[in-house]
């Protein structure tokens, strides 16, 4: 017999996203009853969506994923003997602030590096504007040296002026499957322009009152 959750879709929800559905509730037939509440939660909650669903994620490009303007990189790399202390130890000089030279990569949202596995592997991962390709250009252009000196800490880098660079890292790079962007469609020079306008507009008032 149809749940009230069911009879609420069918209505709104075509063919294929029923059946995605039904097969989610399979897949959680042996999850635990936590699990299982939280999805029926969730598909009822998901269901205001379908009028107007979310846009899906796509390629950045050569690999990673996209919202809206808006990409994604992320590398899980093994880091050579000593390579975790040397990276951490220059991240500390810097109080973990990498905005000395990221800054300088004007398409960069954020970058960030945490160590794994007692110190053996590496997480790298980052969100930018535009394609992937382009986003690596404007490293070996921008940073080589800061990224030849943090990244010769993983196991095998052949350096970012080499030409097996972008290489390496696609074969490093794992896609992400999900991801939420909260303004996929402002870059970081829309995002600026509209903080100065913020600002302006603010002054303006401020000195009218």
């Amino acid at each position: 017999m149809p749940t009230q959750t069911e009879k609420a879709l069918k209505p709104k929800l075509d063919q294929g996203a029923q059946e995605k559905i039904q097969q989610l509730r399979e897949l959680f037939a042996d999850a635990t009853d936590v699990g299982k509440k939280a999805l029926e939660n969730v598909i009822k909650e998901l269901t205001s969506q379908v009028s107007e669903p979310p846009p899906p994620i796509e390629s950045a490009g050569r690999v990673g994923a996209r919202l809206g303007k808006r990409s994604e990189l992320t590398i899980v790399v093994p880091l050579v003997p000593g390579g975790a202390k040397r990276l951490r130890t220059f991240l500390q000089l810097l109080g973990g602030n990498l905005s000395p030279g990221a800054s300088k990569v004007g398409t960069l949202h954020d970058m960030r590096f945490v160590f794994l596995d007692n110190d053996t592997r590496l997480l790298f991962a980052t969100s930018f504007d535009g394609d992937w390709d382009t986003y690596i250009d404007d490293f070996i252009a921008l940073i080589p040296d800061y990224l030849d000196l943090m990244d010769s800490a993983w196991e095998g880098w052949p350096g970012i002026r080499s030409p097996g660079a972008k290489d390496y890292l696609v074969n490093h790079q794992i896609t992400a499957d999900g991801w939420f962007v909260a303004n996929p469609e402002l870059t970081l020079a829309e995002i600026a322009r509209l903080k100065r306008l913020g600002k302006a507009a603010d002054e303006f008032l401020d000195k009218v009152a």
